[in-house]
């Protein structure tokens, strides 16, 4: 029986994969035909500074077609994110409580904007910037061009280094929820994430002072605002279990206030 039950949530795994990789498929070759063009829309922020006659080159033979093409799938990744991410919601779902399938649709919402939040302030703010200091800093009579492949590796690390940095909310939301950690501890420690939002800074955007801080400033704002909506979120609960969900006052109390109930009956 037990092993009946696991091949059919293997199954249902399965299919429910293929269904996210149909939905990529579909949305890619949609966008296949205006891939240059996509491409292009990336580079902008590059280009944009580019000393007059300057221009972007492609090192391996077959680079002019293959990074475009990446381009695109990178795009149809993100368009589908939503639906892979309920995909996945759908799958634990049945396994959720009645209180936490109540949290994670507006978890999978909130994760999906927020992280194309930290994409958009990458592309329209930190690119800009960062671009435009590397081009004023160009030693005189070096031509600063870049190799298309480089720079998409360059455009994809940022993008999650950002996509991530700003999931910190929802981290923090859930760790209160889950019980992992307290909103007094959080303040607590507040002077370690600030020190750590400068290591990951550091370690994640270009040799820079300007791009280090781009990132390390929104981490730490972002830390606060999680601690915010955590406060919002998060109703005081009584040790009786007060609050919480029918059926779920049980599951939520201390395992130490369970013992002494039942050493008192």
């Amino acid at each position: 029986m037990t092993q009946d039950t696991f091949i059919s949530h293997l199954m249902e795994l399965r299919d429910r994969l293929l269904r996210c990789l149909i939905a990529i498929a579909v949305v890619f070759v949609c966008l296949f035909p205006w891939a240059k063009d996509l491409y292009t829309l990336l580079a902008q922020p590059l280009l944009a500074v580019l000393p007059q006659g300057g221009q972007m080159i492609a090192t391996d033979v077959v680079g002019v077609f293959l990074v475009p093409v990446k381009v695109a799938g990178m795009i149809a990744i993100i368009i589908t994110m939503p639906y892979s991410l309920y995909q996945i919601w759908a799958f634990v779902a049945p396994g959720l409580y009645a209180h936490e399938k109540r949290l994670v649709v507006p978890l999978v919402i909130t994760s999906s904007l927020l992280f194309f939040a930290g994409m958009s302030f990458a592309y329209f703010l930190v690119f800009p910037v960062v671009f435009g200091f590397m081009a004023s800093i160009a030693p005189v009579g070096v031509a600063w061009m870049t190799d298309i492949d480089k720079y998409l590796s360059f455009v994809l690390t940022m993008f999650i280094a950002f996509g991530i940095t700003f999931e910190v909310p929802v981290a923090v939301v859930l760790l209160v929820k889950m019980g992992a950690i307290s909103i007094a501890k959080l303040k607590e420690i507040r002077p370690y994430v600030v020190v750590g939002a400068f290591v990951v800074g550091a370690v994640f955007t270009p040799p820079d002072v300007v791009s280090q801080l781009m990132l390390a400033f929104p981490l730490w704002v972002l830390y606060e605002l999680g601690i915010v909506a955590a406060v919002l979120m998060i109703k005081p609960q009584r040790e009786d279990g007060a609050g919480l969900p029918p059926g779920d006052a049980e599951i939520e109390r201390e395992p130490d206030q369970v013992e002494a109930e039942q050493k008192k009956d």
